[in-house]
């Protein structure tokens, strides 16, 4: 069986080659797979991120995901927020992202430290020189604004602070970090124009305008640098060379959505950018799928959520909830659309325009068709598909049209879409024979027919001057001619020697001849039982099949001295790692015990000694006379005599259960403690026999 699964790993690769066709053209909004990554990406040791910075990006990716997780980390978010507020030493960064968490938590913070936030940050607005300075001071005020009742906080000097940030801008759009820094860069672009749409918010009275449309001038100058890739996805890379901190393309093209939408939202008047471009940053964002890091998924996440909600031009995203349809099981063509992140649409219209067999250019509708709205589901369906669409690719070519005027400036449907489809279906198999032929006359000698769909084999014989011949018809559901990926002869010998052969068509009909005579070499002179194998698939094949034929007994002539010989085959892996034959281990027989009466005869004479130690010390009258009366001297004695107790009861114990080194270790302990206590005790029975003797 495992070889006959073998045979299906080119089917299987095949049908994983179109399906990451599919999946490069066709963009899915944000799902529960995104929810289910946050969940696992943001889980920080300990409860708590090392910075603000980070804290902040899990509280937007949860909210933008509606994943309620403020509960589990708001009590050590806001004790952060309040000590890095309230601190002097604070950053201008930490800061910035610490009024940010505040703006999602809502934390106990008094105004009075606001106000003293606030008289910090515009004093670091009046000397910031650095673009990064100019953001995060600007950017903090603007969350002040937004997070406080004062409706007096206002840059003292707006337009000036906007001329500073506009005069490292670059002619292509792209902007310096600072005055010294000649590269440029799309990322700092980003940073930028979002803090332009602060100072913007923080201004007393309204800007320039000739200032807002020299900037509006740079934005569409930097979408003329914008790159593109096949699938229509748009995004921004950084070209620095010496820079420190290279940028990501995710990274950066974030970066640039942020800034873009912020500016948008505090000024007037079209920006004039194409709304294909806008649509093709949306595909840029679903076309990475489910990020596999926290901070790329923020970004992912993030700016998703910004173009949901621009000013400029909201995408739509047409998606397929399936793209391999079956006409055996007449499956409805379901169509979804979508913001990017999963909200329902304005009403609209999907039609049909046009589909298209791969490889060919020629459409197979000859009007267009509407889809039906289902909208207990939010699809759109074709219940039916063209009569004309049979089993193979296909690119269908969609339209999505909005019903209210107003919304064509609002959205962004990019006009036409195609997507690439799968139209499977099961594949007629008829007049399935094999034949052993004559070679001369070419006459057939036995012929059989086969039923591929059931289990019937077949059994042959042919000699080295006979030919062999498969043949058999494949059609499609509509009757047309199928020419499969994959139809191949497989004869396999007794000794496990493989012949594969590759079969051909002619319209319907599959047919193979194999000529013995012209084969021996190849066969390597091998007589014997060869077994018939025939292997049909292709990805859009639902009846692929291996199928046991049967076999044939095939006389060839000896091989010659010289004949080549058969490869070695490979050992069969369950004889190397399957699994060993049981081991019966014969223990040694049990010598045979002494009587019992013998055994506790034994044992009475080895107490022997001890009655005997115990009538000695009666004999020689010993008594507690000379135990000593004062209080220490007897606390010695005392642990003396317990020392020697724990030493016999410990022989008591190894004999019964403990171990050799166990004993010892005890035994050593023990009489460290025995020579201790012994010693004091001698010494002063000593003494006092000394003092005896004098007196």
């Amino acid at each position: 069986m495992a070889r006959n699964l073998g045979g299906f790993l080119v089917l299987i690769a095949a049908a994983l080659i179109y399906s990451s066709a599919l999946a490069s053209y066709i963009f899915q909004p944000i799902s529960d797979t995104h929810r289910s990554a946050a969940l696992e990406l943001f889980n920080p040791l300990g409860g708590s991120f090392p910075s603000v910075q980070e804290t902040y990006e899990e509280l937007r990716t949860f909210e933008v995901l509606g994943i309620d997780k403020r509960s589990d980390i708001s009590t050590a978010a806001c004790q952060s927020v309040s000590e890095i507020l309230g601190s002097s030493s604070s950053t201008l960064k930490d800061l910035f992202y610490a009024l940010k968490v505040n703006g999602i938590l809502k934390c106990d913070i008094k105004e009075d430290v606001f106000e003293g936030v606030a008289s910090r940050l515009q004093a670091a607005v009046s000397g910031a020189s650095a673009l990064l300075d100019f953001y995060y001071s600007v950017g903090g005020l603007a969350l002040i604004k937004g997070q406080t009742t004062k409706d007096d906080l206002y840059l003292a000097d707006a337009e000036g602070v906007f001329q500073s940030i506009k005069a490292l801008s670059q002619s292509d759009g792209r902007w310096r970090y600072n005055s010294n820094n000649p590269e440029s860069s799309a990322f700092a672009a980003g940073l930028a124009l979002e803090a332009l749409a602060g100072i913007v918010s923080l201004s007393y009275s309204e800007i320039d305008q000739s200032l807002i449309s020299t900037t509006k001038n740079d934005i569409l100058k930097l979408f003329d640098s914008i790159e593109k890739y096949d699938d229509g996805a748009f995004y921004f890379d950084e070209k620095l060379v010496g820079a420190r901190e290279h940028q990501g393309a995710l990274s950066t093209t974030s970066s640039v959505v942020r800034g873009l939408t912020a500016f948008a939202a505090v000024t007037s008047g079209n920006l004039n950018l194409p709304s294909g471009k806008i649509l093709g940053l949306a595909k840029f964002f679903l076309a990475i799928g489910i990020p596999g890091d926290a901070k790329d998924l923020f970004n992912q996440v993030d700016s998703l959520a910004f173009l949901e909600s621009n000013t400029v031009s909201i995408p739509l995203i047409l998606s397929l909830p399936a793209t391999v349809l079956s006409l055996t099981k007449k499956d409805a063509l379901k169509v979804k659309v979508n913001t990017v992140l999963g909200s329902n649409p304005p009403p609209l219209t999907v039609n049909l325009l046009r589909v298209f067999r791969s490889g060919s250019k020629d459409t197979l509708l000859t009007e267009s068709q509407e889809l039906k709205f289902d909208p207990e589901n939010a699809v759109y369906t074709l219940d039916a598909l063209p009569k004309s669409v049979d089993v193979g690719k296909y690119t269908f070519v969609f339209e999505t049209v909005l019903h209210d005027s107003d919304h064509k400036n609002l959205y962004a449907t990019g006009g036409q879409t195609r997507i690439p489809i799968f139209v499977t279906g099961v594949i007629e198999v008829d007049t399935a024979e094999i034949a052993v032929l004559d070679s001369d006359l070419g006459s057939i000698e036995t012929k059989k027919k086969i039923d591929l769909a059931g289990d019937n084999t077949v059994s042959l014989s042919a000699n080295h001057l006979q030919k062999l011949r498969l043949s058999f018809q494949l059609s499609t559901p509509l009757g047309h001619a199928f020419k499969p990926h994959q139809a191949i002869l497989k004869l396999t010998h007794e000794t496990k020697v493989e012949h594969i052969f590759l079969m051909g068509s002619s319209g319907k009909e599959f047919e193979i001849i194999l000529d013995f005579l012209g084969l021996v070499e190849k066969f390597f002179y091998l007589s014997g039982r060869y077994n018939v194998q025939l292997t049909v698939g292709d990805a859009v094949m639902e009846n692929s099949f291996l199928k046991a034929v049967g076999h044939i007994d095939l006389d060839l002539p000896e091989a010659p001295e010289k004949a080549p010989q058969p490869p070695a085959q490979p050992l069969d892996p369950n004889l190397i790692y399957g699994p060993k034959a049981e081991i019966a281990h014969i223990f040694r027989v049990p010598e045979k015990l002494p009587p019992k009466g013998l055994s506790l005869t034994f044992l009475g004479l080895t107490l022997l000694p001890f009655l005997g130690f115990l009538l000695g010390l009666l004999r020689l009258g010993v008594n507690l006379k000379n135990f000593p009366s004062s209080s220490v001297p007897a606390i010695f004695a005392a642990l003396f005599h317990l020392g020697i107790a724990a030493v016999l009861l410990l022989y008591v114990l190894f004999w019964l259960k403990l171990d050799l080194f166990t004993t010892l270790k005890a035994l050593g302990f023990l009489g460290a403690f025995l020579m201790f206590v012994g010693h004091r005790i001698l010494s002063h029975l000593a003494s006092s026999s000394s003092k005896l003797k004098s007196a």
